[in-house]
């Protein structure tokens, strides 16, 4: 079986993700969220974010996405086209038992992978930073919200924030 697609992001309110290949906010929260649903799947994700996180994180596989042909890093797996990353995530989800492939950014990777995504797992995050990376808009005629919950503001969390999951319409 073909593992469901599901990306996984935080963006502000003004769809801005991140500045000079950073996050804009600590959210101890959302951290926690994305462990949750990354942990025991396979990941997509671009170099710039690899570069960002410094290192494969524990749990999961990680496939970086790279128009790099030298790109090499230990503990990953490098796809040179969005095909090839996802047939190397449905390999290493039928390994692990994983009946998902999490897409975890940046923005080009994003914007590659909302065609075939079958669920969005979103963080909006209230607030409006000014940044370079920026959260493709979505179709509301294209997805449809299915869960949501607010959170203020709080000692692990610099801002007020809203999970949103939407899924794609049949």
């Amino acid at each position: 079986m073909t593992p469901t697609l599901i990306l996984v992001v935080a963006a502000a309110d003004n769809g801005v993700i991140g500045r000079d290949n950073h996050l804009l906010w600590r959210l101890k929260t959302d951290l926690k969220r994305f462990r949750a649903l990354t942990w025991g799947k396979p990941m997509i994700m671009g170099r710039k974010t690899f570069q960002s996180i410094g290192k494969p994180l524990p749990g999961r596989e990680t496939v970086v996405l790279t128009r790099d042909p030298a790109f090499e890093a230990a503990g990953t797996h490098a796809a040179r086209t969005w095909d090839d990353a996802v047939a190397q995530t449905n390999a290493l989800a039928q390994s692990m038992g994983a009946n998902e492939v999490a897409i975890v950014g940046g923005a080009e990777i994003y914007a590659l992978a909302l065609p075939h995504v079958q669920k969005i797992f979103l963080t909006k995050v209230h607030a409006a930073p000014e940044g370079d990376a920026v959260f493709p808009a979505l179709d509301p005629s294209v997805f449809r919200e299915f869960g949501r919950q607010d959170h203020p503001k709080g000692p692990d969390d610099e801002h007020p924030f809203t999970f949103i999951d939407l899924e794609r319409r049949r």
